[in-house]
């Protein structure tokens, strides 16, 4: 899962991928829309390469400007019937265990009997992240659960995510997990990586982000490629070999914007 979502916010312009050794390559969208290679080897090879390059124009988007019809505008709200029932998968929270501690550190936002502005009750959660918690990036694959997180005080980019998205869930929002990149311009060529973060469905405006990460709602400098209900399911590359076990992984990643 390399190729962006295309939408009225973003167009790609140009699409290369390079892969190493021989292979069959067949194109579908999965259930979610996104858009999903799958490679098939046909010869034994002492390197496997993936070399993805492409060139986006990205329309910038105002995450400050967010219209929510009135009936959502407070919180907490129930989405109407014909809404909810196709919401109702990314209403489900993933991680049951150790749901006590998630549900205290929500009620630090909202409490059963409150009315709170939904953007505010949003925001304040998001930016509580990073102001407590340490960012801290993880190679092991998967995701620590929002228990977890919030235990050891430490987490990667999708484990906050993670976090924001069942503590959303768990009031009753539709939220869904989103992989992809974000442009930094003050990292080095070869130093960005791929990101993680939470889009939120609040009627009106439809799907909003939030990185969870920076504490910022997603604008146009986030890059999304896949969404999923479950946080594992969507990594930019998955799959399985036969080899030696001394076997390295290296990944660059590079985002940068064009002079026009």
């Amino acid at each position: 899962m390399l190729r962006p979502r295309e939408g009225h916010d973003i167009r790609i312009v140009s699409s290369r991928l390079g892969i190493q050794p021989e292979h069959s390559i067949h194109w579908h969208r999965d259930a979610h829309g996104n858009s999903v290679a799958v490679v098939t080897f046909q010869q034994e090879a002492d390197l496997l390469e993936f070399d993805s390059e492409v060139v986006i124009d990205h329309y910038e988007d105002t995450p400050t400007d967010v219209r929510l019809d009135p009936r959502v505008q407070q919180f907490p709200f129930q989405y109407d019937v014909g809404e909810r029932e196709d919401l109702l998968p990314y209403m489900l929270p993933v991680f049951t265990r150790g749901a006590e501690s998630l549900k205290d550190w929500i009620e630090q936002f909202w409490q059963p009997g409150q009315s709170l502005p939904t953007l505010d009750l949003l925001n304040q959660m998001n930016e509580a992240i990073p102001a407590r918690l340490q960012y801290g990036r993880r190679e092991e694959i998967g995701v620590q659960r929002p228990a977890e997180t919030l235990s050891k005080g430490t987490g990667s980019c999708r484990d906050f995510a993670t976090l924001f998205m069942e503590a959303c869930r768990h009031l009753g929002l539709a939220a869904r997990f989103v992989s992809g990149y974000r442009h930094d311009p003050n990292l080095a060529p070869g130093e960005g990586a791929t990101h993680a973060w939470c889009e939120v469905y609040l009627t009106g405006t439809g799907w909003r982000g939030f990185d969870s990460t920076a504490g910022l709602r997603v604008g146009g400098d986030h890059i999304a490629v896949a969404v999923a209900r479950h946080p594992e399911w969507i990594p930019p590359v998955s799959g399985s070999y036969h080899g030696q076990a001394k076997s390295v992984m290296e990944v660059e990643v590079e985002v940068s914007q064009l002079q026009s």
